[in-house]
């Protein structure tokens, strides 16, 4: 990841806003972001997961997903370039 994109610490539970970081590339701020962009992944997995198992889903539904999986890929991808994998 570029030190020049931001990038999400998580969700404040008390507010519901979001907080985004311009981390260093290598730091601790960046290290933040890689674990809540891996554990995003994890619970996007398990809900598309089961969405797809179900078998109901209309495509608007699925289309629904398909920003979501692409962000997170994308932060993946960047991760692995960075050798943070």
């Amino acid at each position: 990841m570029s030190a020049s994109r931001p990038r999400s610490l998580g969700v404040d539970p008390a507010t519901g806003k979001e907080a985004f970081v311009i981390a260093r590339p290598g730091g601790f701020l960046d290290a933040l972001a890689d674990a809540y962009a891996l554990q995003s992944a994890a619970a996007l997995a398990a809900i598309v997961g089961a969405v797809l198992q179900a078998g109901e889903a209309s495509d608007a539904e699925l289309a629904a997903l398909v920003p979501p999986l692409h962000a997170a890929l994308d932060d993946r991808i960047g991760m692995m370039a960075a050798g943070r994998a």
